[in-house]
């Protein structure tokens, strides 16, 4: 049976085979799954606030994009992961209020596409933007990631 590991806001995880990263209550925020299927090793980062922390910031670093992503490289690395093999699958930024002002979830897609274009990892897949909140989980020996949006039935991504 796979071990199954919660990832919670602001958290990254990373994780090899016989392991399922999941992430649930995705607003506005943005999930990053990253993984090598040839390696079976992945991760999951979820992703508050765009752009890189204030340098004064001592807890929850990685609640912002910039600090997420450098961590999850970080992580994937020291598993021995090839930067190169990495894919990555985005679900989440929902402006789930509908307020026509709140642009966070916006802000937050942009800056992790940003940084992912910026560090070299190819997206292969997202379900971002829209109204509804959504959950995520990472099937990491099979290399595959699952969503939700609102009540509905588990996708494929």
């Amino acid at each position: 049976m796979k071990k199954i590991i919660e990832v919670n806001t602001g958290e990254v995880k990373a994780c090899r085979e016989e392991t399922i990263l999941k992430s649930s209550a995705i607003g506005s925020c943005v999930v990053i799954t990253a993984c090598d299927s040839k390696r079976k090793v992945g991760a999951m980062a979820h992703v508050m606030l765009p752009g890189r922390s204030p340098k004064e910031a001592s807890l929850n670093r990685t609640r912002y994009a910039a600090d997420a992503i450098d961590a999850m490289i970080k992580e994937l690395i020291s598993l021995k992961v090839n930067k190169d093999n990495i894919e990555v699958c985005l679900v989440g930024g929902a402006n789930v209020l509908k307020r026509s002002d709140d642009t966070i979830g916006k802000d937050n897609i942009e800056s992790v596409l940003e940084l992912l274009r910026k560090n070299r990892l190819k997206i292969r897949a997202k379900a971002v933007g829209g109204t509804v909140r959504r959950s995520v989980s990472l099937d990491v020996e099979r290399g595959s990631v699952s969503y939700t949006e609102a009540d509905e039935s588990e996708k494929l991504l």
